[in-house]
């Protein structure tokens, strides 16, 4: 009730100060937007919004705001031109705007309203208001001309204040930070608390979060656009003035080139389109009356960003009808399209020069030349293109009674030469790549970015080699040979590949110590390479291309292998080894000798008893003392026992066996006749 009662306020307030107040001081053509029905239901709506000043991109609208959406026409509330917008954009009375609310009546319930222009919009002459901002907040988000989000710091520049339409105390605050609107403190459902803002940059996207801080709130957007005039004059610049400049047709083209207008001169040669959205980047083509020809420029970019008569706005042209002593001829690229906006420069025999650039069909022309000889003809190469197989230049060109004509050139537009550098399957950054010309010259030159691409522009049509300079480590080929005609050239890549390395040790089974000297046969791509292990048991192999591998290891003298004698690995184009490498071998164990017999032992002889030692016959204790026998009779070699043909120590044995024999009897005898005593 509070709201409909501050309304009706509203509106005699807005009546009356409509009375009050003056027209606004601008004589540009400002308009409020106009909306589609609402369609979709609660939490699902869609509309379209559409800016009234022509060349304004259409806007489609997507909101997930609760039930009750709706397009109020703007007869009871509206902005007059007491408000800040009004005053500069005129009021929106009579003008529809759009009613929107949280998607559920809670803080943690926002909805987001979001308008994707089909186009970037102009960087000016338009705004959007948000009203009825008391108890709630909105946010506002958006996009930029390449769809990235436009800073916060960026959106403040937008503001153009806050200010209460129905003429209440009560305006919202506006938090550059963050962004965001957000009505007074205390959350209290007033009437007409806004704010306004211009955008000064192109946009792709709009967005506003509209969050509840307290009781039923609802929002209101309005938005609007200037508009200004393009046109300009024809002028028929003919001796005999006999051009019909009505005759022109005049294309209006947009800046995405969208056509967005058509329209012809009057008989003084002036035109006009109407007013435009205000923007850079229009662009007016001329389509000459028949037989006659354009003098200069046959299109124009324009911009209606300024005031009414800024030049910036007008595309003005010059025409001139043919006469017979005419020079002509067309400009065409490669493949036989026109090439409009080239210019082409006629000397004269005298010295004195004209000008002029190819229409849209690429075509030129010279006439009002007198009869004579020593003309010649110069085309200036616009930009991305390069000279053609027959130059730039047509001299020594004769004007007798009739026209010069087929005075052409063709022109080779520049390509471009792209591809990747990739090592081991991966993008490699930071590679030159050279475009070296087959005839000599200048190579064009870049640097990969960091995934591996590289892109060569302004390359003219002929025979290349494309190198690169592979970095340290990988391998492969460098070169590729490019043939460059009117179109881009795709896919001169090079596919590096990372030299791979196989190693191991051969290691003793029983103990794990390294074993040296053993012999190991890699065989691959390359053929065959042996290579043997060191003090450490390793061996290595270096600076081996990718492929498969077998590895077969010969045990050394008295040793065998243990496990698998061969493996095979793979070496990848990265350079990664996949498969084992290490080897074990182990000693053969001998075979046991056959034992050498031992010879029995000869036994030792029982020693000699000494005479003096045996025991006196009759028992007596002590024997008498044997009478000294005298020196020993010396035996000459000569006296010795003769030889009985038998082995000398025989003898000798029996000998002694006969004395211990006698000696035992002795004792034996002794014994007894003790006993019998």
């Amino acid at each position: 009730m509070l709201k409909r009662a501050c309304l009706a306020l509203t509106v005699l307030a807005g009546a009356f100060l409509m009375v009050l107040s003056p027209a606004p001081a601008h004589a540009m053509a400002d308009s409020w937007a106009e909306w589609a029905p609402v369609s979709g239901t609660s939490n699902d709506y869609s509309t379209t919004m559409t800016q009234r000043s022509p060349g304004f991109p259409q806007a489609q609208m997507a909101s997930d705001s609760r039930a009750n959406v709706a397009l109020p026409s703007g007869a009871s509330t509206f902005l007059d031109t007491s408000t800040p917008p009004g005053a500069k954009y005129g009021t929106s009375r009579g003008s529809a705007y759009i009613n929107l609310r949280p998607k559920a009546d809670s803080p943690s319930g926002p909805s987001t309203t979001t308008y994707a222009f089909e186009n970037p919009t102009p960087d000016t002459g338009w705004a959007f208001v948000l009203g009825d901002i008391d108890s709630d907040q909105v946010q506002i988000l958006a996009t930029d001309e390449n769809g990235d989000p436009v800073p916060a710091a960026e959106i403040a520049s937008w503001f153009q204040g806050s200010f209460n339409y129905a003429g209440g105390t009560d305006q919202p605050t506006w938090n550059p930070a963050t962004s965001t609107l957000t009505g007074n403190p205390t959350a209290t459902d007033t009437n007409g608390a806004s704010g306004w803002y211009e955008p000064d940059i192109r946009i792709t996207s709009l967005s506003f979060v509209f969050t509840r801080r307290a009781g039923f709130p609802i929002y209101q957007t309005w938005f609007v656009s200037r508009a200004r005039p393009i046109g300009g004059t024809v002028t028929d610049v003919s001796t005999s003035g006999s051009c019909p400049v009505e005759e022109s047709v005049l294309t209006l083209v947009s800046p995405y080139g969208e056509t967005l207008a058509t329209t012809s001169p009057a008989a003084d040669g002036t035109y006009s389109f109407g007013d435009f959205a205000t923007q850079d980047g229009y662009t007016v083509r001329l389509t000459r009356p028949e037989g006659c020809a354009t003098v200069g420029q046959s299109e124009a970019a324009v911009s209606n960003r300024g005031n009414d008569d800024d030049p910036a706005s007008r595309a003005d042209f010059e025409v001139r009808q043919v006469i017979p002593q005419a020079i002509s001829g067309t400009v065409r690229d490669s493949v036989g399209a026109p090439v409009p906006g080239a210019t082409v420069t006629l000397t004269r025999p005298d010295g004195t020069t004209a000008t002029t650039t190819t229409s849209v069909d690429g075509s030129y022309l010279f006439d009002d030349n007198a009869t004579g000889t020593g003309y010649s003809v110069n085309l200036t190469v616009p930009g991305g293109y390069t000279a053609g197989p027959d130059g730039t230049t047509r001299s020594d060109i004769t004007i007798t009674d009739s026209p010069v004509t087929d005075q052409d050139f063709v022109v080779n537009q520049l390509a471009s030469v792209s591809g990747t550098v990739t090592g081991g399957g991966d993008g490699l950054g930071g590679v030159q790549v050279r475009l070296v010309p087959a005839g000599g010259g200048d190579p064009i030159t870049t640097v990969t970015d960091g995934d591996g691409n590289y892109l060569l522009d302004g390359v003219p049509p002929g025979d290349y080699t494309a190198e690169i300079d592979a970095p340290e480590g990988y391998s492969g080929a460098t070169t590729r040979p490019v043939t460059v005609g009117a179109s881009d050239v795709t896919g001169v890549d090079f596919d590096l590949t990372r030299p791979g390395t196989i190693a191991g040790q051969v290691t003793d089974a029983s103990s794990g110590d390294p074993v040296a000297g053993v012999t190991l046969t890699v065989d691959g791509p390359d053929g065959p390479v042996s290579v043997i292990t060191n003090d450490a048991g390793a061996y290595l192999l270096e600076d081996l291309p990718p492929g498969d591998y077998t590895i077969t290891v010969t045990a050394p003298d008295g040793m065998r292998v243990v496990g698998d004698t061969t493996r095979t690995v793979t070496i990848t184009s990265a350079g990664e080894i996949r498969g084992g490498q290490d080897f074990r071998v182990e000693a053969v164990a001998s075979p046991s000798p056959t034992p050498t017999p031992t010879p029995d032992p000869t036994p030792t002889p029982e020693p000699t008893p000494d005479p003096t030692d045996l025991p006196t016959p009759g028992g007596d204790e002590n024997p008498p003392t044997a009478p000294n026998p005298g020196p020993p009779t010396e035996i000459s070699p000569q006296s010795s026992l003769p030889e009985t043909g038998g082995p000398s120590w025989v003898f000798a044995a029996l000998g002694v066996s006969l004395m211990l024999a006698g000696t035992v009897l002795t004792v034996t005898a002794r014994r007894r006749t003790r006993s019998h005593g």
